[in-house]
């Protein structure tokens, strides 16, 4: 029964991915070659013990999805936590197909399913979060793949654009096209990840991740991104006017046990 109503869920997001993904690039052959970005933002509930989840993620459900191919899967906890405490979890799959295939067979893996027993015996009067909130994201056509960060210690800044309509997320990617990614890489804010949001809330937006050392080496560099003369180009042209309403932004660090 559990299968039978994950698969039937699978084909439902299936098919809202395909009516999401911009129809001019729907049958290109390219498609195959870019990420498929699933990224869950829990909101933890207040005084729940955190490591009952760091302890799900360890030891059941990324070496699950390390198992069927997913290679680097984010955990996040925040630089200065909020309250309510929120942790992400950021898991990079090939193609949409790759999404639905290791979902269906995690579910199955009798390994998983022995080492979330723990995590699944939680009860109800001591919940680990409240809720969480998922998103799928298509990766960009010139940054199709995660690009994971050195071992160093590092901050990572996670960043949302919200559009006020689906062609103005269409300019503001173009922007990024035409100029943006190498104006990061010179500011020394190193990108990891950029995704147009496929299926979620606040629709149509699109979300990327950047890391550096630490925040003063995040300071300078965004100094430095608002300062480039290819910057002030961008912003100066007036096709890509009024392409953002909103942003938000988080800044994080990775859990010991994360991959990214």
């Amino acid at each position: 029964m559990e299968r039978r109503k994950f698969l039937q869920s699978s084909m439902a997001v299936t098919a809202g991915l395909a009516l999401n993904i911009n129809p001019a690039i729907a049958n290109d052959k390219d498609l195959i070659s870019k990420e498929i970005y699933e990224l869950r933002e829990y909101e933890m509930h207040f005084g729940a013990d955190q490591g009952q989840m760091d302890n799900y993620f360890k030891t059941a459900l990324i070496p699950a999805l390390n198992k069927y191919g997913i290679k680097a899967v984010g955990v996040f906890k925040e630089w200065r936590q909020s309250e309510p405490a929120k942790v992400y979890l950021l898991i990079p799959y090939p193609s949409p197909d790759h999404y639905i295939s290791v979902n269906l067979k995690v579910k199955a893996d009798a390994a998983y399913i022995k080492n979330s027993a723990a995590y699944n015996s939680i009860p109800a009067d001591k919940p680990v979060y409240n809720r969480f909130i998922s998103s799928l994201m298509i990766a960009f056509d010139g940054f199709p793949k995660i690009v994971i960060p050195s071992g160093e210690a590092r901050i990572f800044e996670l960043r949302t654009y919200e559009g006020y309509s689906e062609e103005a997320v269409k300019r503001k990617i173009k922007m990024f096209h035409d100029g943006e990614f190498s104006i990061f890489k010179r500011a020394k804010l190193d990108p990891v990840f950029f995704g147009e949001v496929i299926a979620g809330d606040k629709l149509p937006r699109i979300t990327y991740m950047i890391t550096c050392n630490g925040m003063e080496e995040h300071d300078k560099g965004w100094a430095a991104f608002l300062a480039d003369p290819e910057w002030k180009k961008l912003a100066g042209d007036p096709q890509y006017a009024n392409t953002i309403s909103k942003i938000s932004n988080s800044f994080l660090v990775p859990a010991p046990y994360s991959q990214v």
